[in-house]
């Protein structure tokens, strides 16, 4: 009798704690589906149901056929592979060279930009290889480089990806990585799912596929910071950099472009 008036509607404690209950699911509910999916720049609200997919990770329509082709192009359909990094052989360099006469007003004679164009000296052989694929397939939009890439054929993109890969890069100034550097530099920041940017990007680590950026103009790397953020730039396999840029404010963006702009200094 004692543990049914424990469980029974007339115990006070009883209702307070099915109440309590109901009160903090509803909560849950409205946080998870709601309040946490809307602070994302590109949430778009498609009901209950896709809410409740979204929120589980599985597909809110199964049967995807006659979706193909309204669904969005591939951020990027390069593979990389550690073959791409191989260091070329003197005719490529030189098959490079030639090939790159076209690239000098942009990205400077050594590879050096004059402009906010980016320094390819120095730049990693699978980056450029990525990115040329990327603008021939138009995952990667520009007008201009997407109209020189157009003809270019694989060969022809690995050699000027030796050749770049060759040139001396900047002289970077020595980092430590102290108070002085960003802290999402550094650490990042792991309550916004940012991780530091030198465990890719150099520092600590180099993350195969992720590009040199010490020395880089700092109007280059501000805009392409903005259009992960916004998704107008999109050939980041798996949204790696749109899902750190996106939570990124404008403060933070130009701390960091600035911070990988003066690190670069004379060619060595």
């Amino acid at each position: 009798m004692r543990v049914q008036g424990l469980y029974s509607w007339h115990n006070p404690w009883f209702r307070w704690s099915v109440a309590s209950v109901g009160a903090l699911t509803v909560v849950s509910i409205l946080v998870g589906f709601i309040w946490l999916p809307s602070v994302h720049g590109d949430f778009t609200a498609q009901g209950i149901w896709a809410s409740i997919c979204r929120a589980a990770g599985v597909p809110d329509d199964w049967s995807r056929a006659d979706k193909a082709a309204a669904e969005p192009s591939p951020s990027t359909a390069v593979v990389l592979e550690r073959t791409m990094a191989r260091t070329g052989s003197s005719g490529a360099i030189g098959r490079g060279a030639t090939l790159a006469l076209q690239c000098t007003m942009c990205h400077g004679a050594q590879g050096m930009s004059v402009s906010d164009a980016p320094n390819l000296a120095g730049q990693y052989a699978e980056v450029v290889i990525k990115q040329l694929h990327d603008y021939r397939r138009g995952n990667r939009s520009s007008a201009i480089m997407q109209a020189l890439s157009a003809n270019l054929t694989d060969p022809d993109i690995e050699d000027l990806a030796a050749y770049y890969a060759y040139l001396p890069r900047a002289r970077t100034a020595p980092a430590s990585y102290s108070n002085a550097v960003p802290a999402l530099v550094r650490v990042g920041d792991p309550m916004r799912n940012i991780a530091p940017c030198i465990s890719c990007h150099g520092g600590t680590d180099q993350k195969f596929g992720t590009p040199w950026l010490e020395g880089m103009p700092v109007g280059y790397l501000t805009a392409q910071l903005k259009s992960f953020a916004s998704g107008e730039r999109r050939n980041d396999s798996h949204a790696q950099m749109r899902n750190m840029a996106r939570a990124m404010s404008a403060a933070e963006i130009q701390a960091v472009a600035e911070f990988y702009a003066r690190q670069g200094g004379a060619a060595d």
